[in-house]
C-alpha cells in the first residue's frame, strides 16, 4: 500500500512517499528517511477500520514513549541552559587575559636582538679594519725584508772587496816596505858613488894617468846617473801608485762605515716594524677571541631567545584554538537548544488545541526529529562534558 506523508513545516521536510508492511493485523508507516530527517505517519481510517483497539493501544504506547522523550530532552535542555547561563557568568567575572607584558618581552627582546646585530656587525667592521692593517703592515713587512736582504748581500759583497783591499793593502805595504829598503839600498849607493866620485876626482887630482880617457869615463859616469834617475822615477811613480791605492782604501773604509752605520739604522727599524707587527699580530687574535666568545654568547641568547619566541607564539596559538573551539561548541549548544525549544514550543502547541490525527502525525514527526536527532543528543552530552570541564 502506498502513503503520501506531508511533513509539518517545522520539521522542513518535504513530500515523502514509502510502503511499510506491519505483521499481523495492520498496515501502518514506520519512520523512513527524507531529507536527513525521520517522517512517520499512520493511515487512520484503514487502522482504525481493522483494529481500533489494537492500533490506539500501540498508538498510545507511542505517544507515551514521544512524551517521556520530550521531558527528558526538555530536562537535559533546562541543564544545558543553566550550565550556559553558569559559563557565561563564569566568563563575565573573569578577566580577559592580558597579553600585554609577553608583547612587552617580545618586543625588549627585538630590541636586543637589534642591538647585538649593530654591535656585532661593528665588531665585524673593525676586525677588518685590523685586518687590512695588518696587511699593510704585512707588506711593508715583506719590504723591509727584500732591502734587507739587499742591503745583507751588498754589505757581503763590500766585506769581500774590504777583504780583497786589505790583501791588496797588505800586498802594497810589502811592496812599500820593499821599495823603502831599495830605497835605502840606492841612497847608500848614491853615498857609495858620491863617495867614489870624490875620490874619483882626488885621485884625478892627485894620481891622473895620463893614459885614461876621461870621455869614455864620463860617458859611464853620466849611464850610472841615468840608471839611478830612472830608478828613482820609478820608485817615485810607485809611490804615488801607493798613495792613490791608499786614498782609494781610505775612501772605501768611508763608504764601508757609512754602509755599517745604514746597516745598524736598517736594524733598528727592522726591529721596530717587527715589534709593531707582532703587536698587532696579537691585537688581531685578540680581537678574533674577542669576536668569538661575542659570537658564542650572543648566539645562546639568541637561541634562548628564539626558545621564549617559540614558546610564546605556541601559547597564544593554543589560547587563539581554545577560543576558537569554544566559540564552535558555544555554536553548537546554541544550535541544539534553539532546535529543542522550537520542537519543543510545536509539540506543546499541538498537545493544547490540535485533533488526534494531526497529533498522531505531530508525535510521529518528533519521535522522528528526536531520532534523527540522536548525534544531536550526543553532541549535547559531550558539550556537557566540556561545559563541566570547563566549569571546573
Amino acid at each position: 500500500i502506498n502513503y503520501n506523508y506531508k511533513a509539518p513545516k517545522s520539521s522542513g521536510s518535504a513530500l515523502c512517499r514509502h510502503t511499510y508492511t506491519h505483521p499481523g493485523l495492520m498496515r501502518f508507516l514506520t519512520p523512513g528517511p527524507c531529507n536527513g530527517l525521520y517522517g512517520a505517519a499512520v493511515g487512520i481510517d484503514e487502522v482504525f477500520s481493522i483494529n481500533d483497539k489494537a492500533t490506539m493501544q500501540n498508538l498510545n504506547d507511542r505517544l507515551a514513549a514521544y512524551l517521556e522523550r520530550v521531558r527528558s530532552l526538555g530536562l537535559a535542555n533546562n541543564k544545558l541552559e543553566q550550565q550556559i547561563r553558569d559559563w557565561y557568568a563564569a566568563a563575565a567575572d573573569a578577566k580577559p587575559k592580558d597579553f600585554g607584558p609577553q608583547e612587552r618581552a617580545v618586543a625588549e627582546l627585538r630590541a636586543k636582538i637589534h642591538a647585538t646585530t649593530v654591535d656585532n656587525a661593528k665588531i665585524v667592521l673593525q676586525i677588518d679594519n685590523a685586518k687590512l692593517a695588518a696587511e699593510d703592515f704585512r707588506v711593508k713587512y715583506e719590504n723591509e725584508m727584500a732591502m734587507r736582504q739587499s742591503v745583507e748581500i751588498d754589505i757581503s759583497g763590500l766585506r769581500k772587496l774590504m777583504d780583497e783591499l786589505t790583501m791588496a793593502r797588505s800586498d802594497l805595504e810589502m811592496q812599500v816596505e820593499g821599495l823603502k829598503e831599495e830605497l835605502i839600498h840606492l841612497k847608500k849607493n848614491h853615498q857609495e858613488v858620491g863617495k867614489q866620485r870624490s875620490e874619483f876626482f882626488f885621485n884625478v887630482e892627485v894620481d891622473a894617468a895620463p893614459q885614461q880617457d876621461l870621455a869614455k869615463t864620463l860617458e859611464e859616469i853620466r849611464s850610472q846617473y841615468r840608471s839611478i834617475v830612472e830608478n828613482n822615477r820609478r820608485d817615485m811613480e810607485n809611490w804615488y801608485k801607493f798613495e792613490e791605492l791608499d786614498n782609494q782604501v781610505s775612501s772605501d773604509s768611508d763608504a764601508l762605515e757609512s754602509l755599517k752605520s745604514q746597516k745598524c739604522e736598517l736594524k733598528r727599524t727592522l726591529q721596530a716594524l717587527e715589534i709593531e707587527l707582532q703587536s698587532q699580530h696579537n691585537l688581531v687574535r685578540a680581537l678574533e677571541n674577542t669576536l668569538l666568545e661575542t659570537k658564542s654568547r650572543y648566539a645562546s641568547q639568541l637561541s634562548q631567545l628564539q626558545f621564549t619566541i617559540n614558546k610564546l607564539e605556541a601559547e597564544l596559538m593554543n589560547l587563539r584554538q581554545d577560543m576558537e573551539t569554544q566559540s564552535n561548541e558555544y555554536k553548537i549548544l546554541l544550535n541544539v537548544k534553539i532546535r529543542l525549544e522550537m520542537e519543543i514550543a510545536e509539540y506543546r502547541r499541538l498537545l493544547d488545541g490540535e485533533d488526534t490525527g494531526q497529533l498522531f502525525t505531530v508525535a510521529a514527526d518528533v519521535y522522528s526529529t528526536v531520532y534523527c536527532n540522536c548525534a544531536v543528543a550526543q553532541e549535547s552530552k559531550q558539550a556537557t562534558a566540556i561545559i563541566d570541564s570547563l566549569t571546573l
